[in-house]
């Protein structure tokens, strides 16, 4: 990031002109994900990160935004640019509310001022209080916070009277259910190594510029990065060489899913066969299906074994096709494009799927119980006759490949150097691996995913992309990016919380994240 800031510099940019450009990024994030205005409080240090938190502030403010700006540094200490854009948010024209004296008794137009640095204790307790009340004033208006305090040039552990403010920030998320949004990094994170001190920032939301730092994905990294965005800035850019690990968004997908032709037919975007479900897991084989329609798949086939067949048929979405089979070595002489295999199977047939893994020709998605059963003899991977995309969680992983501990990406990188497969490890940064293509981390989603049929969904929708002509790689990383976008736009724009979400809801929202790409 430095190298392409002092490329930039060299061919004449200013630095203002890419601190504009990251505070405007960094506030269209958090209008994407909170539409409706409400309080924002700018922590800010005396730097560029400061002045990128103090634009994005300035941003919002138009939008209706109340903004409160806490000063960890005294203004004599705080750079140049920094102080100029305070004074520009400070100057814009004031809100419905009217002017707000600050503690310096000067009148700022709808912003308040706040000095960390002095001794405003009892100011700060009535700020707390103002909060406090502001959330049971009729509809709660969302509490958001930036944090500008702290840039990637900075290493832990903290010092004051920085470590203050992170531990301020910290309570507000804790008691006063704020949103932390920290601007390129939290504060407090090693952005290289991705280590932590005891008092680092908290975010739920981390809005990186120009490009993801090596710590944000690190292991240890996500519950203190949260939900990664990345702002791309026009004036910066990419070194020349060729990247070992990328980031999922919508820019990499460009051209992957070209507009459908007003001719199109359903034989152009895939007939699915889906190995699924079993007496208990019916509920499986429905939301792979599901999956794989909302995906854009033409055709889907559920196959179940002929005991479940009457249950699936009278659940399953009205669009698929269910058919009941025997055996399912019958399965190799179907004329399925795609299959996806595993999600609520069981394992009492073993010996059959592992046939279907081994000898079917056409490309495959393997979850849940295809995974279990390959565990068993994983040298099989060796010797499948069509391309395999494994979606494995950790916990599937250890039993697929219980070699010794590595990080999450060594573990990846290791199993696809042994196997030719590709892999989606799910997770809260959720990996796709492949032989000889960088690691590509997925940034979307949230906690409310950690719940039964997530998994089958994915499934599905992988197997649908891949039967539009995406390979097991980007159909991978396509897939993992929707479903978690699809999990946002349920809790951020449609009223569901962590708590709430559902599979269903992420197959409702697909349709708007696909509206992204």
């Amino acid at each position: 990031m430095r190298a392409a800031e002092e490329t930039a510099f060299a061919q004449g940019v200013q630095v203002e002109a890419l601190m504009n450009q990251a505070g405007a990024g960094v506030a269209q994030a958090v209008a994407k994900f909170f539409p409706k205005p409400g309080k924002c409080i700018v922590f800010a240090g005396k730097g560029h990160n400061a002045g990128d938190a103090l634009v994005a502030a300035e941003r919002l403010g138009r939008l209706g935004w109340k903004i409160e700006v806490r000063l960890a540094f005294k203004l004599e200490d705080c750079s140049e640019l920094m102080r100029k854009k305070l004074e520009e948010l400070r100057r814009r024209p004031p809100q419905t509310l009217g002017a707000i004296p600050s503690r310096a008794g000067s009148t700022d137009l709808g912003v308040t001022l706040l000095e960390l640095y002095a001794e405003v204790a009892g100011e700060l307790a009535a700020a707390e209080e103002r909060i406090g009340v502001e959330a049971y004033v009729g509809t709660a208006a969302p509490l958001i916070i930036l944090d500008g305090l702290l840039g990637i040039g900075a290493r832990p552990p903290l010092r004051e009277p920085v470590r203050a403010a992170c531990r301020s920030i910290n309570r507000l998320r804790a008691t006063n259910g704020a949103h932390v949004f920290a601007v390129d990094i939290p504060t407090g994170l090693d952005g290289d190594s991705g280590k932590v001190d005891r008092d680092c920032v908290v975010a739920d939301f981390t809005i990186t510029i120009g490009f993801a730092k090596a710590g944000l994905i690190a292991d240890g990294a996500p519950n203190y990065v949260g939900r990664l965005e990345v702002v791309p800035l026009a004036d910066l850019h990419p070194p020349d060489k060729k990247p070992k690990e990328i980031i999922a968004s919508p820019q990499a997908f460009q051209g992957l899913l070209p507009r459908r032709q007003y001719s199109a037919y359903k034989n152009q975007f895939g007939r699915i066969g889906i190995v699924a479900g079993s007496k208990g897991f019916i509920g499986a084989a429905l939301m792979t299906s599901q999956g794989a329609l909302r995906a854009g798949a033409g055709l889907v086939e559920v196959f179940v074994p002929e005991e479940t067949y009457e249950i699936v048929a009278a659940a399953a979405p009205m669009e698929a096709m269910v058919k009941p089979v025997q055996s399912y070595r019958d399965l190799l002489k179907e004329k399925a494009d795609v299959w996806a295999v595993g999600p609520g199977l069981g394992q009492s047939r073993a010996a059959q799927i592992l046939e279907l893994i081994e000898k079917l020709k056409q490309p495959m998605v393997l979850d849940a119980d295809g995974l279990n059963i390959v565990s068993e003899k994983t040298s099989i991977l060796k010797r499948c006759k069509g391309q395999r995309l494994l979606t494995p969680h950790p916990g599937e992983m250890k039993r697929i490949y219980p070699g010794e501990k590595q990080s999450r990406a060594q573990t990846a990188t290791t199993f696809c150097n042994r196997f030719p497969v590709t892999l989606l490890l799910k997770g809260s940064r959720t990996i796709v691996a492949e032989r000889n293509r960088p690691l590509s981390y997925n940034t979307t989603g949230n906690p409310g995913m950690a719940t039964g049929g997530m998994g089958d969904v994915l499934t599905g929708v992988c197997a649908g992309l891949v039967g539009q002509g995406l390979s097991l790689y980007n159909a991978a990383r396509v897939g993992a990016w929707l479903c978690g976008r699809a999990a946002e736009i349920a809790i951020f724009n449609n009223g569901q919380s962590e708590q709430s979400l559902l599979a269903r809801d992420v197959l409702d929202h697909l349709g708007d994240a696909f509206d992204e790409l």
